[in-house]
């Protein structure tokens, strides 16, 4: 479907936020849940670019009847269709193909006291969203709620978006590769720092009534290191993962992964994933 691009801006560098309004008959988005846009009404570039949503606002009918319902997209420009994204102006269109894909299980996460999201590189794009949700749905239960938020980066100029979460009431950590902000290290040896220590019965165990929840999201690597750590911490992990797609509805079967049930389609399956159902040494 189509849509009409209210606003694409810089952020810093080669990351942008694109908000478009949707158009009727757009369902709403969950957290973790992506979009399949096609950049150009051409041949080049031929595939759609599946990108995360990184905030939906959906507001409740006003007076005069009318709703404003806005998605926003953050992205990086790393090749030839996310130049050409960066260069759509305000009122122009773009073809929409979603929301898609299973996001995280809200439901899961709901009974935590606690939960750490860990956001790799660009993997901090669909995080935002899964923040705002789980703060407003506390808000709603006026219970508390406490969110940790660890972004990691080769440098200082890829930690993008702490102000974001901080306005949220989360506590944020950055962790650089070189040193030049936060924690010099990745962003997994950082999170073995704050993650509480193996369960002694101090700290719920996964599955009972306020365990801490890790909720992570980045290249493939990261996200198998929080998965050994959520398993030798006795915790509950859920994982969204990166991955080029043909088609974004899981007929083209080019996003697959080896899971303990069998190869799964990270598309349609996913994208994200419990972090204990993913075999991640192939």
């Amino acid at each position: 479907m189509k849509a009409q691009i209210a606003s694409n801006v810089f952020l810093r560098d080669k990351y942008l936020l694109l908000e478009f309004c949707a158009p009727a008959g757009f369902t709403r988005p969950e957290p973790g849940q992506f979009l399949h846009i096609r950049i150009e009404d051409s041949f080049d570039p031929l595939l759609r670019r599946p990108l995360s949503i990184h905030d939906a606002v959906w507001q409740k009918r006003s007076k005069n009847g009318r709703k404003k319902h806005a998605v926003r997209i953050l992205y990086e420009v790393v090749g030839k269709g996310t130049a050409l994204l960066a260069e759509k102006r305000p009122l122009t269109q773009i073809d929409v193909l979603g929301p898609l894909g299973r996001g995280f299980d809200l439901k899961k996460i709901g009974g935590s006291r606690c939960v750490y999201i860990v956001a790799g590189g660009m993997g901090v794009a669909p995080l935002f969203f899964l923040a705002r949700r789980l703060r407003e749905g506390r808000k709603e239960k006026a219970t508390g709620l406490k969110i940790v938020v660890l972004i990691g980066g080769r440098n200082k100029d890829h930690i993008i978006r702490e102000k974001e979460f901080k306005d949220l009431g989360c506590e944020v950590h950055a962790a650089t590769e070189d040193g030049s902000k936060g924690f010099k290290g990745r962003v997994t040896d950082l999170l073995k720092t704050l993650l509480p220590p193996a369960t002694d019965g101090a700290v719920p165990a996964a599955g009972q009534e306020g365990a801490p929840v890790i909720c992570a999201c980045g290249p493939k690597a990261m996200l198998a290191a929080v998965a050994a750590l959520a398993q030798q911490r006795g915790l509950a992990a859920q994982v969204s993962l990166e991955e080029f797609m043909g088609c974004g509805l899981g007929a083209c079967l080019g996003c697959v992964i080896r899971t303990v049930s069998g190869y799964r389609r990270i598309c349609h399956d996913g994208p994200v994933f419990n972090a204990e159902e993913i075999i991640w040494g192939d």
